[in-house]
């Protein structure tokens, strides 16, 4: 269980590196929602993992912590909002600038405008 667990943690986390790295800025949208993905995966998992036992310390043979938990469900609302912003920010470079390369080479920052 903790092997197919950390495969598919290690998994999310290349694909989402490999997303990040990419020119345009869909991809790094998606790449960086993944990265949190497998962060909230990771977070999960320090918690342990049991099956059919209760979610409180002290409760049961192998305890588990509740924190975990918690973090995890804070952290998708931030990911959420953090989702949301991204979007909307590509969005806006892409109506503004034309393009939603990263490196866009006809873009001059300095100046303000394409070239």
């Amino acid at each position: 269980m903790e092997l197919l667990y950390s495969i598919t943690v290690g998994t999310l986390t290349a694909c989402s590196v490999f997303l990040i790295l990419r020119g345009r800025s869909f991809p790094i949208v998606i790449g960086i929602t993944m990265l949190s993905y497998a962060v909230n995966l990771f977070l999960f998992s320090t918690g342990r993992l049991v099956i059919n036992e209760l979610p409180l310390i002290g409760q049961s043979q192998t305890p588990t912590d509740p924190l975990p938990q918690a973090l995890v469900l804070t952290a998708i609302v931030i990911g959420f909002a953090m989702t949301a912003y991204s979007i909307i920010l590509a969005v806006r470079v892409r109506g503004e600038i034309g393009s939603d390369e990263v490196n866009d080479p006809n873009y001059s920052a300095s100046e303000g405008q394409r070239s």
